[in-house]
């Protein structure tokens, strides 16, 4: 029997390019569509689900999938043939890429970025190269050099000597063993304050939630568990993370499986989460703990499970205490265990993994190797 199509593992890059395009672009184009099908496809999910999903026929997702194996990002764009030749040469668009990733300061100009405008205005009047553009066809020139406007931003890379290691333990358990694979993280801090939305309303009479100036009430975390193989969330609110805690989640974990199979609880290295208590009952109990890096709990499947509990319960909420909130929390764990695949929740959870990826990377993927 074939191994099912699956994307291959993303570069730093490309889980990067990645997210950028499903957060901020038009979700009925074909490139959206494509980076949908290769982040899902890379996270694990199978192609006939991709294709229910993204709705389009399964040879169409496996398709992408072989095309981004073979040619990377590029297979984000569709090979289309034909149009007018272009008046611009290969020498110009070069040159046009090269000014805009240059600092305008080393160019003698006054500002530290270029604008479309600044930079025609370069272009059309410069000691190296005269280029004639148009606005538009600059602006398509840049796109097609994977050239975009964005915010600087800081980065942090996994500075974990086991990162590889521990990255290769969770993707073998995942992929061996998915219906004996668990995931266990703190989601909070959650306090008692009223917290923006979304929701339908008269246009111009948006809801609106009273500011808050105090807050008594204190934090609650709430410790979730999720099961792989089931695609079932539960968990409890408690005051502050501790080990006495995570032991208990990973007693609720392990009496899921009460046949008493090994498995596997995957994890972030919160100090609570590994102490010598825990170590020592898991292995009495047949629990393998599979801990994420260092700075890399995006690696945990649990994190977008999250992303309905901040749309659906949190957004647009003014609870009155942490009970209410409690209350609220479960019953909402209910309605979710019982519609698992309910579109809603489904997109919810892919606007948390793009989240999630455009902060702390991807979820696979080494480095890329640095050209000496």
């Amino acid at each position: 029997m074939a191994e099912p199509v699956r994307a291959r593992r993303l570069t730093d890059a490309e889980g990067q390019a990645l997210q950028r395009l499903v957060r901020r672009g038009n979700h009925g184009s074909i490139r959206v569509r494509r980076a949908l099908i290769i982040m899902a496809s890379a996270s694990g999910t199978t192609a006939a689900a991709i294709a229910y999903l993204v709705a389009a026929d399964d040879d169409t997702v496996r398709d992408v999938i072989h095309a981004f194996n073979a040619r990377g990002l590029d297979a984000l764009d569709p090979r289309w043939a034909g149009g007018r030749p272009c008046l611009i040469s290969t020498d110009d668009v070069e040159f046009i890429t090269q000014t805009a990733l240059t600092r305008p300061e080393r160019l003698g100009r006054p500002f530290t970025h270029w604008s479309i405008r600044k930079l025609l205005a370069y272009l059309a009047d410069n000691p190296d190269r005269i280029v004639g553009i148009g606005r538009d066809r600059l602006r398509q020139i840049l796109r097609h050099g994977k050239i975009s406007f964005q915010r600087t931003r800081t980065w942090k890379e996994s500075t974990d000597p086991q990162r590889e290691a521990k990255l290769d333990r969770i993707e073998e358990v995942t992929s061996r063993f998915p219906n004996r694979c668990f995931a266990f993280d703190q989601f909070g801090p959650l306090s008692i304050r009223p917290c923006h939305g979304s929701g339908w309303a008269k246009e111009g009479r948006p809801d609106r939630l009273p500011a808050t100036y105090s807050r008594t009430h204190g934090i609650r975390y709430f410790h979730g568990c999720y099961s792989l193989g089931g695609d079932q969330l539960w968990g409890i609110a408690r005051r502050r993370k501790g080990a006495d805690h995570s032991l208990a989640a990973l007693k609720s974990i392990r009496a899921a499986r009460p046949d008493c199979a090994p498995i596997y609880v995957i994890m972030d290295n919160l100090s609570a989460n590994k102490t010598p208590a825990i170590r020592a009952w898991a292995k009495k109990n047949k629990v393998g703990l599979c801990l994420t890096p260092t700075s890399a709990s995006w690696a945990n499947s649990i994190e977008a499970q999250f992303g309905p509990l901040r749309s659906f319960v949190m957004g647009g909420s003014n609870h009155p205490n942490h009970i209410v909130l409690a209350r609220r929390l479960q019953a909402y764990l209910r309605w979710r265990n019982a519609n698992a695949r309910h579109p809603d929740v489904l997109a919810a959870q892919r606007r948390e993994r793009a989240r999630v990826r455009s902060e702390k990377q991807r979820r696979w993927g080494r480095p890329k190797t640095r050209v000496a």
